[in-house]
């Protein structure tokens, strides 16, 4: 029988890792009043057969909340809930990371604290909506342009944030620079038209991005850093632009040069949106010699084929961690995955479609 790499324990900058599988983060809009809660730590402990656990989008700011119900990293009360998800995970031998998301330009006041500003690199609105639970679903409104201090700010955020990550048990922080929040409208042209030192040319628009994850690895340790990218991903309103691969081959430069553990590649191509070229994902990997995780339409055989070709060192798994919640263990096994997939309640405030969904019944266990 043939043994899969997937399943190999491997490291994460200094983690070990049981097992080559990551769970993806998804929002999943449990934290209530933006706090993590019993039913969150539930959730991610019934997954923690995963190499490694990435967070739902947590944001570091007031600023940065944007969806309804999404949970934050930045009060005493959140960092004690992420206490109870890292210690839940923890017991069962998972190691998970917080993955710090500011929404940007993609948020609603209506989902937000009161004096929260909603900021971009430029004054340009999202074309879309968004759900706010007072009102239901309204337009994205025009952001504030960020100034110099909001920018400093900011990034004083994402480093408390980090901070207040180790206090609360992560091993390590991954930072959203995909699916068109904050850090990729900095990258993109079309949502940063700002004349400054952010904007204009490619280095210019990788400046925040870097300066971020430079003064986050520089907190924390690089080996507990990590990015998300989403090159040709059109998310939150994010098109196309022409120079697409001279930004992400910069920007995959100038990350290696920084030693962080690992960039996350994530294609959407297999929920209809646009395919994400090999020839980017292969610029990358030629780019970036720490780990590189991919995320998007994998199954176990295309998995294994992924990291045997060394493309990627990990494979992320996102809704087939919904309703699988011992997807390693059906991989392991050969198990059928169930097909039983409430997508109308992905988003909703408790436990139904959420932590109900049933483990594999069966006597023989091989993981």
């Amino acid at each position: 029988m043939k043994k899969y790499r997937l399943f190999d324990e491997t490291e994460l900058g200094k983690a070990g890792l049981l097992n080559r599988i990551v769970m993806a983060p998804m929002t999943r809009c449990r934290a209530i009043d933006n706090i993590p809660n019993n039913l969150m730590a539930q959730y991610y402990q019934q997954r923690s057969s995963a190499g490694l656990i990435i967070t739902e989008g947590t944001s570091p700011s007031p600023n940065g909340l944007g969806y309804a119900r999404i949970p934050g990293i930045f009060t005493k009360e959140q960092v004690v809930g992420w206490e109870k998800v890292t210690a839940a995970t923890k017991e069962s031998g998972g190691k998970i990371f917080v993955q710090l998301m500011h929404c940007g330009r993609i948020g609603h006041q209506l989902n937000m604290p009161q004096k929260s500003v909603i900021l971009a690199p430029s004054a340009v609105k999202a074309a879309g909506q968004m759900w706010t639970d007072a009102e239901q679903m309204q337009d994205f409104p025009v952001p504030k342009e960020m100034t110099d201090e909001e920018i400093i700010t900011t990034k004083e955020e994402y480093i408390a944030a980090a901070i207040n990550a180790m206090e609360a048990g992560f091993d390590g922080v991954e930072l959203h620079g995909a699916n068109g929040y904050l850090l990729e409208q900095f990258l993109s042209p079309v949502s940063n038209i700002r004349n400054d030192n952010y904007g204009g040319s490619i280095e210019n628009r990788c400046r925040f991005v870097l300066e971020v994850a430079a003064v986050v690895a520089q907190t924390i340790g690089k080996e507990k850093t990590g990015i998300r990218l989403s090159p040709y991903g059109v998310a939150s309103d994010m098109p196309h632009y022409p120079e697409m691969d001279a930004t992400y081959d910069y920007l995959s430069k100038q990350l290696n040069a920084l030693g962080i553990a690992y960039i996350h590649l994530v294609d959407h191509s297999a929920m209809g949106a646009p395919a994400v070229p090999g020839s980017i994902k292969k610029l990358i990997r030629s780019n970036f010699t720490n780990s590189i995780i991919l995320c998007g339409g994998f199954d176990k055989e295309t998995a294994e084929a992924a990291i045997e070709s060394g493309l990627a060192n990990l494979i992320a798994f996102g809704r087939p961690f919904i309703n699988n919640p011992d997807l390693v263990r059906r991989f392991a096994n050969n198990w059928e995955l169930s097909k039983d997939l409430k997508m109308d309640l992905f988003y909703s405030a408790d436990e139904k479609g959420y932590t109900d969904y049933p483990i594999h019944k069966v006597s023989t266990i091989v993981l």
